[in-house]
C-alpha cells in the first residue's frame, strides 16, 4: 500500500481499469479523471461502496478536469499514470483515423499529468497506440524507459484465447506472444507458442495458425463492428491494469508491450511492440525474444512503418 495510481477517462475502458487497480488492493489510492463533470466522482462514489463487498481498502478518487489543467491537481504525486483518453473507434475505422484527433487529447492531458507526477510511469492505451505511447514520451519529456504502451498484452490475450477456443483447451495450458505494432503490422510469433509445452505448429497445421494470427490481428476491429458504439474494455483494461500492478509492485515481469527499442533485434530509434521486463522505472530491459527469420523480418517491417508514423506526432 502507499501508492498512488492515476486513470485518465472515465468512459468504460477507463472506469473498468480503475475498478481493476482498486480491488487488486495494493494502492492506496486510485484517482479516476474525465472532462465529463461529475462523472469520475460518480464513478468513484459507487466503486467506494462496493468496498466492503469485494473487501477492498483502496481508495477511489473521481477528478472533473478540463483543458486549462483545473482538476490535476488530485492526481499529484501519481506513482502509475493510465492513459485511456481519447475517442474509440466505430465500424469501419482503422486505428490510424484517430491520430490526429487524439493527439492533442493525449498531447493536453499528458503536459498537465507530468507538471503534478514527474516521476510517474505513463501507460498509454489511447489509439493508435504505438503513435500515442512516442507522443505522450515527448510531450512529459519522461526518459523513455517511464512511458510505455499497452498492446502486446492484449494482443498476446486474444491469439491465446483463439488458439484455446480452436484446440478445446484451458487458456491457462496455452502460451502465445505478439510483437510489432498494435495495427496491421501486428507480429504474432507463432514459434513461441506451445500448448502444454508442446510447439503450435505440432498441434495445428501452418494454415490453420495463420488463420488464427488473422483473426488476432482483427480482434479488435471484430469487436467494434458487433459493439457498433465502442470498442473492446474488459480484456484491455486488464491488460493495463497488469501492466500498472508491475509497475506498483516493481515485479520484473516480463510482459509484452510497446517499450523503446534502442538496438536490440537490429531495430533503433522506435516505439514497438516487444517483451519488455517491467518494475518501478516502467521498462527496465527489453527482452529480446528467439523469433525465426520470418518474424525477425516481421518485426523489423512493423518497426519502420511505426516509425513514420511515430516521426509525425512531434507536429501533431
Amino acid at each position: 500500500m502507499g501508492k498512488k495510481v492515476t486513470v485518465v477517462g472515465a468512459g468504460f475502458y477507463g472506469s473498468t481499469t480503475a475498478q481493476r487497480l482498486a480491488e487488486y488492493d495494493v494502492f492506496d489510492e486510485v484517482v479516476l479523471t474525465d472532462i465529463v463533470e461529475g462523472k469520475p466522482e460518480g464513478i468513484a462514489l459507487d466503486m467506494n461502496q462496493s468496498r466492503t463487498i469485494e473487501g477492498f481498502e483502496t481508495k477511489v478518487v473521481g477528478a472533473t478536469t478540463d483543458n486549462d489543467g483545473n482538476g490535476y491537481d488530485k492526481t499529484a504525486g501519481s506513482d502509475v499514470i493510465v492513459i485511456t483518453a481519447g475517442l474509440p473507434r466505430k465500424p469501419g475505422m482503422s486505428r490510424m483515423d484517430l491520430l490526429e484527433v487524439n493527439a492533442g487529447i493525449v498531447r493536453g492531458v499528458t503536459e498537465n499529468l507530468a507538471k503534478h507526477s514527474p516521476n510517474a510511469v505513463i501507460i498509454v492505451v489511447s489509439n493508435p497506440l504505438d503513435e500515442m505511447t512516442a507522443l505522450a514520451q515527448l510531450a512529459s519529456g519522461f526518459p523513455k524507459n517511464r512511458v510505455l504502451g499497452q498492446a502486446g498484452m492484449l494482443d498476446t490475450a486474444r491469439f491465446t484465447n483463439f488458439v484455446a477456443e480452436e484446440l478445446h483447451v484451458p487458456v491457462k495450458s496455452v502460451t502465445t506472444l505478439t510483437l510489432g505494432s498494435h495495427g496491421d503490422t501486428m507480429v504474432p510469433v507463432p514459434s513461441q507458442s506451445s500448448v502444454d509445452g508442446k510447439p503450435l505448429a505440432e498441434l495445428l497445421p501452418a494454415d490453420k495458425i495463420e488463420e488464427l494470427v488473422t483473426k488476432t490481428r482483427n480482434g479488435g476491429a471484430e469487436i467494434v463492428a458487433l459493439l457498433k458504439t465502442g470498442s473492446a474494455y474488459y480484456a484491455p483494461s486488464a491488460a493495463a491494469a497488469r501492466m500498472a500492478k508491475a509497475v506498483a509492485e516493481d515485479s520484473g515481469a516480463v510482459m509484452p508491450v510497446c517499450a523503446w527499442v534502442d538496438g536490440e533485434y537490429g531495430i533503433s530509434g522506435v516505439y514497438l511492440g516487444v517483451n519488455a521486463q517491467i518494475g518501478a522505472e516502467g521498462v527496465k530491459a527489453v527482452v529480446e525474444t528467439p523469433l525465426s527469420d520470418d518474424e525477425l523480418a516481421n518485426l523489423k517491417e512493423a518497426a519502420e512503418a511505426v516509425r513514420a508514423k511515430q516521426g509525425d506526432v512531434a507536429d501533431l
